[in-house]
């Protein structure tokens, strides 16, 4: 970890950036209109945190915020995984699309929980 520069090193913010445009580009496009200020805006806001949060946590540069703000981003990506499931329900998504999603955010997830389970380990050091 001695060799990152920036938040942009991190393998699980890659991972939510990767999650946040196929959202944007493969999810919210199918959306239609009278969804643009209810469930496009949640899953679009939901999406985009969890990067933010990874992000401002490593910005503290003090091992327990930067925890925090991960564990809020990891909700973050769980609520985008509801959403999704809410799209799917409610048949504006098909189950292909909420597949690949579902690839992305178990990446995401497990990269997350690595670098949280890093900064414990760290903070005990």
């Amino acid at each position: 970890m001695s060799s990152l520069k920036s938040f942009e090193d991190l393998e699980c913010w890659k991972a939510s950036r990767s999650l946040r445009i196929f959202v944007s580009k493969e999810i919210l496009s199918k959306f239609p209109s009278d969804e643009k200020f209810a469930l496009t805006s949640q899953l679009k806001r939901s999406s985009r945190s969890v990067g933010d949060n990874i992000a401002e946590g490593y910005g503290r540069f003090h091992h327990q915020e930067n925890i925090q703000f991960c564990r809020i981003g990891r909700g973050s990506l769980f609520e985008s995984l509801n959403q999704v499931i809410t799209a799917l329900d409610e048949n504006y998504i098909d189950e292909v699309t909420v597949i690949k999603f579902r690839e992305m955010f178990e990446r995401t997830n497990a990269l997350l929980n690595g670098y949280i389970n890093y900064l414990i380990k760290a903070k005990n050091e």
